[in-house]
């Protein structure tokens, strides 16, 4: 009998090294600490751990401390502790002049009129005081000993277009290049532009059409991501950034050629529900994103969670639609079988039991074997 149990317990041990061994990396956005004591942040993260999640992304303000305190409880709980701190969206603060802030193509300030949302309060990133904020941020942050690395969001040009999921809540048809929605058109974009392709961008008629002016903004933003990456290198913590997928969305929507910024790891929002697509989309984006890398650089495909999946059909607003927990596998699935070395959730706290049950089959799967 003590011989048959020693079997059973090698058995069972071996078949849970196994699982361990097959596991794929989790990462996930969530935020805090807000009132939260210590314990209840202990709580929290040990209970992500044991449901698969290897790393956070956190959202905790720009305060060193805070990172310092909420770090070193995730370092406890066995996660990995990235800072998810926004870049170009900035509020009103007394370290940011308001002429750093953006502008669009009809003059109007981001700071003053920002599009679609209140927050959007984009700083423009050709101007040399933006870049200065920023390092600082970040520099302060990477040197904290309980962080990881540095997760840039909202590294990006506002939305020209928004996702097409979007248009009935703002009550928009986008297809095209609206003034209001252009960025950036200040002195030093336009005059800088005039100076290196000779073209005056304020004098065309239809500047989407201006495949240069595209580039220029691009390379804008390429421009501050590489710089931000040796600030954060020179702390001996790694770099990454949730972006738009694609990149071809990105390019289009929000200006954001990623596949050339200097980067440890990209992490594509590949969010289906807001591109009116299925659970399969996320597959398809996955291998693009791949592909666009050449394979170089980790990607970790971002996956949208339904809070409430029993009223998703009535649910009006997108920012509350997401995979179902009869999706998630697909999404889990796809995105392996297309080359992303994890995903990344958004968020665990929308996951319900039946997305956690999904979740579980999915990440102890071996992708490998196709």
């Amino acid at each position: 009998m003590k011989r048959f149990l020693v079997i059973c317990i090698a058995v069972l041990t071996m078949v849970s090294c196994s699982e361990e061994r097959t596991k794929i990396p989790v990462y996930a956005w969530t935020g805090g600490p807000g009132d939260a004591t210590d314990l209840e942040l202990k709580a929290k993260f040990r209970d992500f751990k044991a449901k698969g999640i290897d790393g956070l992304m956190y959202n905790g303000g720009q305060n060193p401390e805070t990172y310092k305190r909420v770090g070193a409880l995730v370092k406890e709980a066995g996660m990995e502790f990235h800072t998810w701190i926004p870049t170009m969206v900035q509020g009103e603060n007394p370290k940011i002049d308001k002429e750093l802030y953006a502008h669009n193509r009809k003059g109007e300030s981001a700071f003053d009129k920002p599009a679609y949302v209140d927050y959007y309060k984009f700083l423009c990133p050709n101007k040399e005081g933006t870049y200065e904020f920023l390092s600082d941020l970040y520099g302060r942050v990477a040197a904290v000993e309980e962080v990881d690395g540095i997760h840039l969001d909202y590294i990006r040009f506002p939305d020209v277009i928004l996702a097409e999921g979007l248009w009935d809540k703002y009550g928009l048809v986008m297809d095209q290049e609206f003034p209001e929605y252009d960025y950036c058109y200040c002195d030093a974009c336009t005059s800088d532009f005039k100076k290196k392709s000779g073209i005056d961008i304020k004098t065309v008629e239809d500047p989407s059409q201006v495949r240069e002016w595209k580039q220029f903004r691009y390379d804008l933003i390429t421009n501050m991501v590489n710089r931000l990456s040796k600030v954060v290198h020179k702390e001996g913590k790694v770099l990454n950034a949730a972006v738009f997928p694609g990149p071809s969305i990105a390019k289009k929507l929000v200006r954001q050629e990623w596949n050339k910024w200097d980067l440890d790891a990209v992490y594509p929002m590949n969010y289906n529900d807001f591109y009116l697509k299925d659970a399969e989309w996320v597959g398809t984006v996955t291998n693009e994103e791949v592909k666009a890398v050449n394979g170089s650089i980790p990607i970790y495909s971002g996956l949208f969670i339904c809070p409430n999946p029993e009223n998703k059909t009535n649910e009006n607003d997108p920012e509350n639609h997401g995979l179902l927990p009869s999706e998630i596998e697909t999404a889990i699935r796809g995105s392996m079988e297309n080359g992303a070395t994890g995903i990344c959730l958004f968020t665990p706290d929308r996951m319900k039991a039946e997305h956690w049950e999904a979740f579980e089959r999915a990440i102890y799967t071996d992708y490998s074997k196709k």
